[in-house]
């Protein structure tokens, strides 16, 4: 398994990465509570605090975030060289991005700076289940222009890693896309809530694009229109062992793109089609604390090693450990392992392992 820290740099950049950029406030209080509200087609939870009273917080923490930065600081730290395209404003929060970008070595000569928006900020309430709710201000990340984007970086990448985009951004996707495709440039996408949301003809000539295609389980309810039906338990779904729901969605999700479909479903682990077989793979054991960031994490890591080993089975394993290592830390980018790291872990936990079955 060592291969992987033996790294061929072929271009300037390994991957370049493009999405939203934020300085996160992690907020962690005992007082949170969950509030569980039924109704007879549905069921949603809700963080909760006392009204009108003063809430005591137990922990804090200020970090950088957002998708193009937290798949940014992890690129690098598997050991890639690493660039970043944001849109930040001239404030404080944009300075102190650039300030981390800077200190992780990672390249920030394509980044737009304007002095009349404000940048991305998000506070993030933590409950002590684990999960979070997260207050957003785009800023912005939800204003890149197509004109304001540096494409000799592009061109000068083995990879383009599409975060999600939001707001008027989402109008770049496709251009982004076709100027990757026509400088032989792979791309990894995974995709937003905004993106699915915008133009679906556009959309659809980015995924043909892509080598990899990644996003959560209730973007691709989004994205394909279906649902996954709990009383479906009922029927057999053996051949594949995994919910036939979910099959009928990889395989329409795969009829999309001419790369990978990935889905991540949360505790129900992830889950792959290739078009010749489908793959599962459970959640890789953690004690959570706060599940912000373990989707870039996945995204990510699973995208540096397929670039590397074009093994499906081997980058599903490893993006499963580190987003359990992201899982367990106060912090969308502490517990980024390298690695020898997430090898030491797959060898203590032998019985982790991924299911395939052929079409």
């Amino acid at each position: 398994m060592g291969l992987l820290n033996n790294i061929q740099h072929d271009k300037k950049y390994d991957f370049v990465t493009i999405g939203s950029a934020t300085l996160d406030i992690f907020v962690e209080t005992p007082e949170a509570r969950i509030v569980s509200v039924s109704a007879p087609a549905s069921k949603n939870e809700f963080m909760s605090f006392p009204y009108g009273s003063k809430v005591d917080i137990e922990n804090f923490a200020f970090e950088i975030g957002g998708g193009a930065l937290n798949t940014a600081m992890n690129f690098k730290n598997l050991g890639f060289e690493t660039a970043t395209i944001v849109k930040l404003g001239a404030d404080p929060m944009g300075k102190a991005i650039k300030s981390k970008l800077k200190n992780a070595d990672i390249c920030d000569d394509y980044i737009v700076s304007v002095d009349d928006e404000k940048s991305g900020l998000s506070v993030i309430l933590t409950s002590f289940q684990g999960d979070r709710t997260v207050l957003a201000h785009r800023g912005t990340n939800a204003t890149l222009k197509i004109n304001e984007i540096n494409f000799d970086a592009i061109s000068n990448s083995n990879w383009l890693y599409l975060a999600p985009l939001n707001g008027d951004s989402t109008k770049c996707l496709d251009k982004i896309a076709q100027f990757a495709e026509d400088n032989n440039v792979n791309l990894s996408i995974n995709l937003g809530t905004s993106s699915i949301k915008s133009s679906r003809e556009n959309l659809l000539n980015v995924l043909k694009t892509a080598e990899i295609l990644i996003m959560n389980s209730e973007e691709a309810k989004m994205l394909t229109g279906m649902s996954v039906r709990p009383d479906s338990t009922k029927e057999s779904f053996s051949a594949y062992d995994i919910h036939p729901d979910i099959v009928k969605m990889l395989n329409t999700i795969k009829a999309m793109t001419g790369g990978i479909a990935v889905i991540t479903d949360g505790k129900q682990g992830v889950y792959a089609f290739d078009g010749s077989k489908y793959y599962q793979c459970g959640e890789f054991p953690a004690k959570p604390v706060s599940t912000l960031g373990a989707g870039d994490a996945f995204a990510s890591t699973f995208t540096a090693v397929y670039s590397q080993t074009s093994d499906i089975v081997r980058a599903l394993k490893y993006a499963s450990v580190n987003a359990a290592s992201v899982v367990e830390n106060f912090g969308a980018q502490k517990g980024f392992l390298k690695f020898d790291e997430i090898e030491q872990k797959l060898q203590l936990n032998k019985d982790f392992q991924v299911k395939e079955v052929q079409v």
